[in-house]
């Protein structure tokens, strides 16, 4: 990935947080992680899920991140300097497919957006947090599974989320066992029985902070502006119309504006 893709990739995780936030932390609240143990995060990125599961654990716990790409974990790091639990909190540059750790290093270990995006293999990479997590230790993952933003408009929202760019990571004709809400499968492949999926919603109401509606105008374009040159004339004019910031039709500007996200969580027991 070239430098600008990189930081602007960087910039569009750090406008995503206020919006991401409540819903991961939700999610990972609901695993009951132990009091003062000590976890990994891989493919980590700037340490939003990180940070969150640093301040779940507690003052005596300790969460490691970790991140092949250097500019995302000094990133990572200057962000966590900034919170009051950052002490408990490592990143180190790696590779997920080669944990540096030895078998049973940690109480847990996790992965939010990364295992199930790109084509690295699932199964490898579940496999390698199963090696390094304690027996009787969770492992979960987590992504962003669907999305209602445009109400009003179900049918133009359809016609978006069926282009290739609208249905992303997932892209057409690849083998429907690497869709995310097959993920159960990837966990009894790496040798993780009776693995549970369980989905949760952030929900959006207007009124909107400056932060919110920053992160809602990027999610807009992130999702679908790339679909614009996979969609008829018709339907790109009427998401250029709703989408547009500039547009007096801007959807964001409804007064009682109100949409919906899902992350879905999968997660299981190391036996």
């Amino acid at each position: 990935m070239a430098n600008t893709d990189v930081s602007r990739y960087m910039q569009n995780l750090l406008v995503s947080e206020p919006l991401r936030e409540t819903v991961l932390k939700t999610a990972m609240l609901s695993l009951d992680l132990p009091a003062d143990s000590k976890g990994l995060d891989v493919g980590c990125g700037l340490g939003l899920g990180t940070r969150l599961l640093s301040a779940i654990v507690g003052p005596e716990g300790h969460v490691t991140g970790l991140d092949i790409n250097q500019l995302f974990i000094e990133k990572a790091r200057s962000l966590a300097d900034h919170t009051p639990h950052g002490q408990r909190i490592t990143f180190q540059v790696g590779d997920v497919k080669q944990l540096p750790w030895d078998d049973d290093s940690f109480d847990w270990a996790s992965s939010v957006d990364f295992i199930g995006y790109g084509s690295l293999d699932t199964t490898d990479l579940l496999s390698q947090l199963v090696r390094v997590v304690k027996p009787g230790g969770k492992v979960f993952i987590m992504a962003w599974s669907s999305q209602m933003l445009l109400p009003g408009y179900p049918f133009l929202e359809a016609m978006l989320n069926a282009s290739p760019s609208g249905i992303a990571p997932f892209k057409n004709h690849m083998n429907p066992a690497q869709h995310f809400l097959r993920g159960r499968s990837w966990f009894s492949q790496a040798g993780l029985s009776q693995a549970r999926a369980q989905t949760f919603v952030g929900s959006i109401n207007a009124p909107l902070s400056s932060d919110l509606r920053d992160a809602m105008i990027d999610l807009l374009h992130m999702r679908w502006n790339d679909s614009r040159s996979e969609v008829s004339a018709e339907v790109r004019e009427e998401y250029q119309r709703l989408c547009t910031v500039e547009s007096p039709d801007f959807i964001l500007n409804l007064p009682e504006y109100y949409a919906f996200f899902t992350y879905t969580m999968i997660h299981a027991r190391v036996p």
